[in-house]
């Protein structure tokens, strides 16, 4: 097993759990314990886990979020595959709203330049993104920037987003399951990206697999308000139907 696979299952194992033990993974994975101390360095570089006595725990357990550029560094391939999948569901014209996110973020990189699209965002390197693309007009929806994700939220954005009403959504998220929906750290956040799922004709969330199972603070979507699914060839067949049996088409790119 290459180091990224051994770590990508220490991750899962985390957030299935809510802990790892050093020892613990060293058996399971036959490394030595020097291994998997290097391995939950290197999530904790990530931004993904923190470290603890023994073992390591995810950061959605302490209710914190790593910053834009730490979580863009992290599944950049899944990312991609993600994005461009996703480009499928791209309207021939109309309007649109993109989230902010990393996986958002990629879909906007390579956004089409053939076709008529108003495209609403409260993502500001999204909106820098798009601003010099033929045939695009970019809406920002305005309001309070936060730091750790550069998006707006608050007031002045759902108050934008209440009159606004597009073709497709396209919304990332920090966790999503059968049991508890569509979930993120923020409940800033959280409120702009129920608005937008209330703004759009059709929902498709673009998720990367370590999201799938795991849950974070705020609620702000159940399963039956998605259309799509797009995530990576991480999530096996048996999550996909579980995700699928209540609601959304699930895409694995």
């Amino acid at each position: 097993m290459f180091a990224e696979e051994r770590q990508q299952r220490i991750v899962e194992l985390a957030r299935a759990e809510g802990r790892v033990d050093v020892g613990v993974l060293a058996a399971d994975f036959d490394v030595t314990t020097e291994t998997i101390r290097r391995d939950l360095t290197a999530l904790e570089r990530y931004g993904v886990l923190r470290k603890v006595h023994g073992g390591a725990i995810p950061v959605e357990r302490l209710g914190f979020e790593p910053a834009l550029a730490t979580r863009d560094a992290v599944m950049t391939s899944e990312k991609e595959r993600i994005a461009k999948a996703a480009l499928a569901e791209v309207p021939a014209e109309g309007a649109v709203l993109l989230d902010s996110g990393t996986t958002t973020a990629r879909l906007a990189e390579i956004w089409p330049t053939d076709r008529e699209l108003t495209v609403v965002t409260n993502s500001l390197p999204i909106a820098t993104t798009l601003a010099g693309r033929p045939l695009t007009t970019v809406l920002i929806a305005g309001g309070k920037v936060r730091g750790r994700t550069m998006a707006s939220i608050d007031d002045w954005a759902l108050r934008a987003l209440a009159d606004t009403y597009v073709d497709v959504a396209f919304i990332g998220t920090n966790g999503i399951s059968v049991e508890r929906g569509l979930t993120t750290p923020d409940t800033g956040e959280a409120a702009v990206k129920r608005a937008m799922i209330a703004a759009a004709r059709r929902v498709v969330v673009l998720t990367d697999h370590t999201k799938v199972g795991n849950d974070c603070l705020a609620r702000f979507g159940a399963l039956s308000s998605v259309d799509v699914v797009i995530t990576d060839s991480g999530v096996d067949e048996q999550q996909a139907a579980e995700l699928e049996a209540t609601g959304p088409k699930v895409v694995r790119a």
